[in-house]
């Protein structure tokens, strides 16, 4: 015998969900508006066009373009979209976890909050990684040694106490570091006007040199996903339900043209050299088109953007986990705040001390790693989103992806079958280094599960957790 879908108002009475309220403290903090969410989803995603020119490595320019025009309206564009739904249906600092946990149980939701966790703090280790990497060719000293490994620690420490500072803080210093890292490309892509020579577009790559599908497809993954981590924060987000819809739309805008401008202005302006097109290749070309006067100031751009990238990601990670005590997933001192900031001091620290874990790995294999495990939460937030329209048809959604669940089904196919195809053509690294933290992931809800029935470690209980209230 088959029921019928709960009602709006069982749904919602059923439906506990982190109140923005829950997982602050009495005093009134304050809250992140439009332009500030804006920039930080941009950080969460792109930071600037650094790291796209392997496309170009991998598989020639045209190649690139279409992958960076094409891509944002098969991924992005659904990617944003399902969090819009969600994050507005579900307020609260535990974002995916909570739509993983309504859909499918507890099990998932603690695997979802893995999944997300370590391909962030991951993915955190990737940036400073970047950062020295620009800094490098100004100061050959940092290549490698000793020089290297305290630079990178010392970035790790330095912008982890910058996050401590404040939410608030971290939101305004990335529209200034937003606006003054794309500033140089916005002057290279006009200097490069006069030299584009359009035949180069064309190009499939040069004679010889062998498509690298493998980095060409998580080059595109890594520059355009994370559109969800920023729902991680929605309780620190002042009208959610109206503020976060607008904010995405304008970041995928934001994001879309700040890597397609610099790269079209770059393959038609200088000749193909696949083999230059590396991680840096951007300030090499601003030197070649306009002098080294440019590419100085885009390698400051690079570092300014790196800070900006890892700001806004350890933002995400220190409010998950937040997010995540909140709802009982983690011991309740992962709530803990500090008294000076108001920010999640032991999510700060801890997502810094497992990112310094990861930041000696192989840059490409951070990147891939990180994308594998990506890959697995996506799949399973696509299966929440779907199936929580089917569980709860009537329950309210401030905001609404138009279709039924067939049309929404047929939206969320393209994007998972390229989720499926970044898992395919891993490496087997990456795939040992996927499969071994997918099972700490199981073992660990496991062992919360166990330190909760003998009293451990102290919970918040389900029945603690305050229902969100519809307006």
């Amino acid at each position: 015998m088959t029921s019928e879908p709960p009602s709006a108002a069982a749904a919602t009475a059923i439906l506990p969900v982190t109140n923005p309220s829950t997982t602050t403290k009495e005093k009134t903090s304050k809250k992140l508006t439009l332009l500030p969410l804006i920039f930080l989803i941009y950080f969460e995603v792109a930071g600037g066009p650094y790291g796209e020119e392997p496309a170009v490595k991998a598989a020639g320019p045209l190649f690139a373009i279409l992958g960076f025009l094409i891509f944002p309206f098969i991924w992005s564009v659904p990617e944003a979209l399902v969090t819009a739904e969600l994050s507005t249906t579900f307020p609260g600092n535990g974002g995916y976890i909570i739509w993983a946990d309504k859909a499918f149980g507890p099990f998932f939701g603690s695997l979802m909050g893995t999944w997300k966790f370590l391909t962030g703090v991951i993915n955190l280790a990737a940036f400073p990684i970047l950062c020295i990497d620009y800094i490098e060719k100004l100061f050959p000293i940092f290549k490698s040694g000793l020089p290297r490994t305290s630079a990178i620690l010392v970035a790790n420490v330095v912008l982890s106490f910058i996050n401590f500072t404040g939410l608030n803080i971290v939101g305004y210093a990335a529209i200034t570091l937003g606006v003054v890292s794309l500033l140089p490309f916005g002057v290279m892509s006009a200097i490069a006007v006069p030299k584009i020579q359009p035949h180069r577009w064309l190009s499939l790559g040069q004679k010889g040199v062998k498509k690298d599908w493998n980095l060409f497809y998580n080059t595109l993954f890594w520059n355009l996903n994370f559109w969800d981590s920023v729902s991680t924060m929605a309780g620190e987000v002042e009208k959610p339900k109206r503020t976060f819809p607008l904010a995405l739309f304008y970041a995928v805008i934001l994001t879309s043209v700040s890597y397609i401008i610099p790269l079209v202005a770059v393959t038609g302006a200088v000749p193909l050299n696949q083999t230059e097109w590396e991680s840096g290749f951007m300030a090499v070309a601003a030197e070649i088109i306009a002098g080294k006067w440019l590419k100085i100031w885009i390698e400051i751009g690079a570092v300014l953007s790196a800070i900006g990238l890892f700001e806004a990601l350890l933002s995400s990670c220190a409010y998950q986990t937040l997010g995540m005590a909140d709802f009982g997933f983690l011991p309740k001192f992962f709530e803990l705040r500090s008294k000076w900031f108001d920010t999640p001091w032991v999510g700060i620290l801890v997502s810094t001390l497992i990112a310094i874990s990861f930041s000696f790995m192989h840059f490409t294999d951070v990147i891939s790693s990180a994308n594998f495990l990506y890959s697995l939460g996506m799949l399973l937030e696509f299966a929440s989103f779907l199936w929580l329209r089917r569980k709860f048809p009537t329950l309210k959604r401030p905001f609404k992806v138009p279709g039924n669940v067939v049309v929404l089904g047929i939206m969320c196919l393209v994007p998972s079958a390229f989720l499926v195809l970044i898992m395919v053509i891993a490496t087997p690294i990456v795939y040992l280094v996927s499969g071994v933290l997918t099972v700490v992931g199981v073992l660990w809800y496991f062992l919360m599960k166990f330190c909760r029935s003998k009293k451990l470690f102290s919970f918040k209980n389900r029945d603690e957790v305050e229902v969100c209230e519809e307006n």
